[in-house]
């Protein structure tokens, strides 16, 4: 399972806890444009985030877990869930403070993608992915037919996720859900989960007992929130049951139909390493700014190995993850559906490098030798510069998201630094003397 985050993938969002983070938002799910809650922290995958928003201040809860479980079984019912659902869920309705604990500790995301992609990314699971792609053949060429997603892709979630069903979780689904739904933080975004589970349950794709996933409550080989699985996952073994947890077919056909949801565009690129000249306009390097290949050509910026970027094909934008100094992507129109998988930019970047190496493509140039990066509380103290400066990031938390990187590149600008976007300590000390 993947760290988490606070909400996208459940929680993965909202926070993920994640140092830096990009701020796309989910597309509503069945119940609640539930976003995912962060996932658990192991080694073997990431969960997925949502987009986070400014920090939240300091919340308390409020009235008992047992009136407010008694509140929520009624609601389940007056929504049309059945009083059978709701009873099969019932053991598991509880509340578990080792799980809020996690929620508000997490700092997996606090890493650079340099930090993050290696410890994601070892040989084992490079050829792991590259042998399930074999192994599943004829399963990838059918959810390629059918949703215009190529293996490679799938297969890199998957392997990040859950280590390809080896790490989905040892909690159980709906203890987390509760004890999340319960928590003062994001009470309504877990509660649409919570709410969804139960149908999971009613409609006959898990059994309340076989729910074992994340700490956040995600599900599945490829740690699926309770939204999500309702509202994605298909039947490809033809067994009439959507079994994210055992099922490769129904595993691989769910994955690419909740892409293809997504907006996954049929045969376009996602992520291209490139190389970039010292004199680009770095204001440019910015994910929400587009140019066709023709104007990066003019700019001076090739392919990986200095061969001019080919004619035509959808615009891009150029995505520094490590600023100027580390390594180039160009990333196209569906690199977006990364991030709306996991809005975690350290964690999308990371799944689309996977994928174009599962793909064919080398190991990325790394940059410079070293290459500076903050670490939480120095983050913290930048995002506190920054709102001291007339940039406002919300509440100061450590986490390097959209809204801090915005403003990052806004007090670059004003500095006289290269705008890449780029949080160092250089930038650090220059806000600290105030020029």
């Amino acid at each position: 399972m993947t760290p988490s985050t606070t909400g996208r993938r459940a929680v993965h969002v909202a926070a993920a806890m994640a140092a830096l983070t990009g701020a796309v938002m989910l597309p509503a799910t069945a119940s609640a444009q539930a976003a995912r809650p962060p996932a658990p922290q192991t080694q073997t995958a990431q969960t997925r985030t949502q987009p986070t928003a400014p920090a939240a201040a300091p919340c308390r809860n409020t009235g008992s877990f047992e009136s407010w479980r008694a509140r929520f079984e009624q609601e389940a019912i007056q929504q049309g869930i059945s009083r059978a659902a709701v009873a099969a869920a019932a053991p598991y309705l509880v509340y578990d403070s080792r799980i809020v604990g996690i929620d508000r500790g997490q700092r997996f995301f606090a890493q650079s993608f340099l930090q993050f992609s290696d410890k994601m990314l070892p040989a084992y699971r490079l050829q792991k992915g590259a042998e399930m792609i074999g192994r599943h053949a004829a399963l990838f060429a059918r959810a390629d037919k059918e949703f215009g997603v190529p293996a490679a892709v799938i297969v890199a979630f998957w392997g990040l996720e859950s280590d390809f069903g080896a790490g989905m979780g040892k909690d159980h689904a709906i203890r987390s859900l509760a004890t999340l739904a319960y928590d003062c933080r994001r009470s309504d975004m877990f509660r649409g989960h919570l709410f969804d589970a139960l149908r999971m349950i009613e409609r006959g794709d898990l059994t309340a007992a076989e729910m074992i996933g994340s700490w956040a409550g995600e599900l599945g080989q490829t740690q699926m929130m309770p939204s999500e699985y309702l509202a994605h996952a298909v039947d490809w073994d033809g067994d009439r049951h959507r079994n994210l947890l055992k099922s490769v077919p129904d595993v691989i056909g769910s994955t690419a139909k909740y892409l293809a949801d997504l907006g996954w565009r049929r045969g376009e690129p996602w992520l291209r390493e490139v190389r970039v000249p010292a004199a680009l306009p770095w204001d440019q390097a910015d994910l929400a700014i587009q140019h066709p290949h023709a104007q990066w050509t003019a700019w001076g910026v090739t392919q990986r190995d200095g061969k001019p970027l080919p004619a035509g094909g959808p615009a891009a934008s150029l995505l520094l993850p490590m600023g100027r100094l580390g390594p180039a992507f160009l990333a196209y129109p569906n690199f977006q559906v990364y991030l709306k998988w996991n809005a975690s930019l350290v964690y999308a970047t990371t799944a689309a490098y996977y994928a174009t190496r599962l793909a064919g493509a080398p190991p990325l140039n790394r940059g410079a030798p070293t290459i500076p990066a903050l670490g939480q509380e120095e983050a913290k103290e930048l995002q506190q510069l920054l709102n001291r400066a007339g940039f406002d990031v919300g509440v100061p938390d450590g986490k390097i998201g959209a809204g801090t990187r915005s403003a990052v590149k806004q007090a670059q600008m004003r500095l006289g630094l290269p705008a890449d976007s780029y949080p160092t300590p250089e930038l650090i000390a220059r806000l600290r003397a105030g020029r």
